[in-house]
């Protein structure tokens, strides 16, 4: 294990760490929104990525053990039944969380530009559409998918994919690949039910930016 796995780990758990106990202390005041902020904030590890060194270890060590860490924590667990943090939510919309974060390290290791994508549209993207569907919701699309919430995800999915790619230094050659991107993402949220949005759009959005790009 090289120093900037090491160092990429530490991070990684630290920073979930930190948020889960910080959130966990002021969830009494509004779960929804404190657990929706847990979503949203969590994929900002996607920025630690360039700091690993190996495939495995990211793999292994900062991404894998989140969906057994993500299961303990759920209200599906035989641990607790009442978990504060996954139990207002799916019971395993965590889970697949963890899931889509694994596969996406494991496959695009030596495309980060890509990982980021896909979890930046699943945690931002779909996290604001959340919040912004329940406080100003008003016309409905299927389900509990608002009209206004899909726009809120469009609009950051937009943005957050632009923001990562100047991050990464990996923006595509044109413009019109990071709106397309962003709706793709945003018609899966709509149609996931069951917390596979968590997987759904991180996948789908990644591959899709992936083939538009590197093949």
């Amino acid at each position: 294990m090289f120093t900037g796995d090491i160092a990429g780990v530490l991070i990684v758990y630290l920073y979930v760490s930190a948020l889960l106990l910080i959130f966990d202390f002021f969830l009494k005041n509004d779960p929804f929104k404190n657990r929706k902020l847990i979503h949203i904030l969590v994929g900002n590890i996607i920025f630690v990525v360039p700091i690993f060194e190996t495939r495995w270890v990211m793999v292994l060590l900062a991404a894998a053990p989140f969906i057994l860490i993500t299961y303990l924590i759920s209200p599906k667990s035989f641990l607790t039944s009442n978990s504060k943090v996954s139990g207002m939510g799916h019971a395993s919309g965590l889970i697949y969380y963890s899931i889509s974060w694994t596969i996406l390290a494991f496959l695009f290791f030596d495309h980060p530009g890509v990982i980021a994508v896909g979890i930046l549209c699943m945690s931002y993207g779909d996290g604001l559409a959340s919040l912004v569907g329940k406080k100003y919701g008003k016309h409905r699309l299927k389900g509990n998918k608002t009209f206004e919430g899909s726009g809120a995800m469009f609009l950051s999915s937009t943005v957050m994919i632009f923001l990562v790619l100047y991050y990464f230094d990996s923006m595509p050659g044109t413009f019109l690949i990071i709106p397309f991107v962003a709706g793709i993402a945003t018609i899966v949220e709509i149609f996931s039910v069951k917390g596979l949005d968590n997987f759904f759009v991180a996948m789908i959005s990644s591959i899709t930016y992936y083939i538009l790009v590197h093949l």
